[in-house]
């Protein structure tokens, strides 16, 4: 591989890409959606729906710019962000006029857009989804909501994400074969009863998007061909019509060749974002079903391999230009405005006996080689590990690694494979699973509604609150209220604690599955996703969309903040307070809501972060208490299933997950004083890993302690961040120490998930002073990757906290 060219078009396209530091929003799609819907009132919900994104398409603005190879844009302008009204406007009509001043999430909005904005939104209020849960939730979970204990905003603003779509069959079947399957279960369904005439409407919703999405395909192919004719240079010129004449086979046929095959994946994921705005919308695993083009390119002679990888690296440009607009408190969850577009690489397969092989083919290589080159944000990069998988290509992985832009990360077939068949998914299906977003995974084309993503919740906050008779420390409301508290010295023991930890968590975890179950009804009456639905098992067979139970399988978790910080402050307590009574209960009562602030609080916290055992160091004293404490939240949520539980689906319950994206920093902004040592209103620990600077033993111990934490429960993810100096993986010697590091940890210790964060405190401190040298930074944040100068200055020091290893 040669990972240090690039084009000098991709380089001229990222560059113009990275360098709009305030991207613009775009009013098209909430203009064309407001007349549709006021135009349709008297149709379903569904219809007005198809009505409107077919309204968009004929009447939106398109444009094929910087030379690329791969067309197709969101917005009317490069990077701009489209608006969703039919989701929320509230925060749109707070926020709309001082967007550009959000730190690390700005937005430039012209006055003429202001105008059009505040113009749309009176039609909205009182008829989002928004709006409509909030018409639902009880006194008590809006209460709730408000203190930001659980939070569900983004569930509630967004559409369908955390899902890939069937490319495959698409690719197969192209998007004539899509309808004549659509026009064909239309024709066999009956009408005269009540599930019929429900379907009718879902089959005809269907027909009417995919006959636009095949016009609006077309249309770049007439654009595509004008261009042509104008171009002056030969080279150009040829390119364009051949671009035109990809775009108009692909709108009605399967594609013939891989430049056609990945314009139509690609295509595909355009409309998926335009429909709604979802984020973690993925490709699942391009490798797989790309390579059948690619290699009979590459051996026809019709593909040289250095254009290949530039096609691919065109579409992840474009990947790179759609864009995202949330509310400025959203934001701050996802910081960098990350759109998490995964693409999954390697694995296993089965063959043709049905046993498993490595799935490794030269396209998971020209994958990697292009996003190794190209050091961008999207696509968001996975490989599947296996013990099996060929050690050439995971050194290969490494080489990318030490680019030092956080990709690719690692998911355990060894650990998802077998969980998934554990819990009713087919082995062809199991073994064919995908990375989606950040690090959750799901069977791509086959599986229901956000595999993860539904409501977040603040373990930190919930701990503080057993720890005071259920008050919440930073509201100083109560919901379920106790008789034990630190401050009255009321605990007769540390079993105690742990009961009462135990008692609030379980009331929290119902609270949180009581919103979720409002946000997916209301999602399920309102806001449709219909070409989304088309492309996964079983929705057509079913007649059903993806929220009203039409995919093969469903599952969903929740996300866990504040993992780490639970099992450091439960060891605090228990090997401060109970074992040794160096600190006592009033007395470390009074440090937390004091926030250390007296000298001898200071000491206090320093023995607290100093002498107490820290999860990260391979201590069981701490892991088991983490465990322990976590446990009784994964047992909680067996009594739970979702929505879409007995109406199609298999499966229909939930799991627990810990990838919290970069939402532990506004949850440490919101939470008081913790045991660990941790200073009220600084961010909570990150995903699965430890606190930072507190995991002091070196990379092998982190492993071992989170190999104790058992992740074949948290199917929603385990998520590992892990920050190496570049010097660590500099030698030949170290990079092969790297592979063996890995191969321990998913083999030995059944680790779950680990990323690679390779750039120096040094390289990071000075982009944060001087922002415009270092545009092309990119470090790993979460289960994603942004470009560090995009990040608000909380985000960007959180990162520069992070404990730096050395192998």
């Amino acid at each position: 591989m040669d990972l240090n060219y690039l084009p000098e078009r991709i380089k001229a396209h990222k560059s113009e890409l990275i360098n709009i530091v305030t991207p613009p929003v775009c009013t098209e799609r909430a203009r064309a959606y407001t007349r549709a819907y006021a135009e349709n009132e008297d149709k379903p919900v569904i219809i007005q729906r198809a009505l409107a994104l077919k309204e968009h398409l004929e009447t939106r603005t398109i444009w094929i710019k910087n030379d690329e190879l791969i067309v197709g844009n969101q917005a009317s302008k490069l990077r701009a962000a489209p608006i969703f009204p039919e989701y929320t406007v509230r925060w749109i009509e707070a926020e709309i006029d001082d967007l550009a001043d959000r730190p690390g999430a700005g937005f430039a909005v012209t006055e003429q857009d202001k105008e059009i904005i505040h113009s749309l939104t009176p039609y909205w209020r009182g008829k989002t989804v928004q709006d409509r849960c909030y018409g639902l939730f009880t006194d008590e979970q809006q209460d709730i909501l408000a203190t930001t204990i659980i939070k569900a905003e983004g569930n509630m603003t967004s559409g369908d994400a955390h899902l890939a779509v069937d490319n495959e069959k698409i690719l197969k079947i192209g998007m004539n074969g899509l309808i004549a399957e659509v026009r064909e279960l239309r024709s066999h369904n009956d009408i005269s009863t009540f599930e019929g005439l429900r379907k009718e409407q879902f089959y005809k919703a269907t027909e009417i998007v995919l006959l636009a999405i095949q016009e609006h395909m077309a249309s770049y192919a007439t654009l595509a061909a004008e261009m042509a004719q104008a171009e002056s240079r030969p080279e150009r010129k040829a390119e364009l019509e051949a671009i035109a004449e990809n775009c108009r086979y692909v709108a009605y046929h399967a594609p013939q060749n891989f430049w056609q095959a990945l314009q139509l994946s690609y295509f595909v994921q355009l409309m998926l974002q335009i429909e709604s705005n979802g984020h973690s919308v993925s490709f699942g695993r391009m490798d797989q079903f790309l390579n059948r083009f690619y290699v009979a390119d590459l051996e026809s002679g019709t593909l040289e391999k250095g254009f290949a990888l530039e096609l691919l690296q065109s579409c992840w440009l474009k990947l790179l230009e759609v864009n995202k607009i949330r509310s400025g408190a959203h934001s701050k969850a996802s910081a960098g405005s990350p759109l998490y577009q995964n693409v999954c690489i390697g694995g296993q397969k089965l063959n043709a006996n049905g046993e498993p092989e490595d799935a490794v083919n030269p396209l998971s290589w020209a994958i990697l080689e292009s996003c190794g080159q190209l050091r961008s944000t999207q696509p968001n990069l996975s490989v599947r590990y296996h013990e099996g998988l060929n050690q050439e290509f995971l050194m290969g992985c490494i080489e990318v690694i030490k680019c030092g832009f956080g990709m690719p990360a690692f998911n355990n077939d060894e650990i998802v494979i077998p969980e998934f068949i554990n819990l009713g998914v087919e082995k062809e299906d199991a073994y064919n699973y995908a990375s989606i977003g950040c690090i959750e995974t799901a069977v791509p084309g086959k599986w229901g509604y956000r595999c993860t993503g539904m409501s977040f919740i603040n373990f930190a906050r919930i701990l503080l609150a057993a720890l005071n008779k259920g008050e919440d420390a930073t509201s100083g409301k109560t919901f379920l209220a106790h008789e034990k508290s630190l401050a009255e010295g009321s605990f007769a023991n540390f079993n105690e604690v742990m009961a009462s930890w135990a008692e609030q968590i379980r009331y929290y975890t119902r609270k949180s599955i009581e919103i979720d179950t409002v946000v997916d009804t209301v999602l399920e009456q309102q806001a449709h996703d219909i070409f989304c639905s088309s492309l996964v098992d079983s929705c057509l067979e079913r007649g059903k969309t993806v929220k009203e139970g039409g995919a093969k399988y469903d599952w969903v978790s929740g996300l866990q903040v504040g993992i780490a910080n639970i099992g450091n402050s439960l060891a605090a307590i228990k090997h401060m307070v109970f074992d040794d009574a160096q600190i006592s209960q009033p007395e470390l009562a009074k440090a937390l809501a004091d926030n250390f602030a007296s000298s001898e609080q200071e000491q206090l916290r320093q023995r607290l972060i100093n002498f107490a055992p820290k999860y990260g160091n391979d201590d069981d004293s701490v892991d088991s208490l983490l465990a322990q404490a976590y446990q009784v939240y994964i047992d909680e949520l067996d009594n739970f299933v979702n929505t879409r539980h007995g109406r199609g689906p298999i499966g229909g319950g939930y799991y627990a997950g810990t990838s919290s994206i970069s939402a532990n920093v506004p949850f440490g902004a919101s939470t008081m004083a913790t045991p660990d040592g941790r200073k009220a209103k600084t961010p909570l620990a990150e995903g699965a890993s430890p606190a930072s600077g507190s995991d002091r033993l070196g990379p092998t111990a982190v492993y071992n302690s989170v190999g104790k934490i058992q992740a074949n429960k948290i199917l929603g993810g385990v998520l590992l961040n892990q920050k190496l100096s570049p010097a660590a993986v500099e030698s030949e010697s170290d990079k092969l120490k790297l592979s063996m590091l890995i191969r321990t940890f998913f083999n030995h210790h059944k680790g779950w998930h680990v990323q690679y964060n390779i750039v120096s405190r040094e390289t990071l401190l000075a982009a944060k002073k001087n922002p415009e040298q270092y545009r092309d930074l990119v470090v790993r944040v979460a289960g994603y990757s942004a470009f560090f100068t995009a990040l608000s200055p909380d985000a960007q020091d959180d990162i520069i906290a992070r404990t730096e290893h050395e192998l």
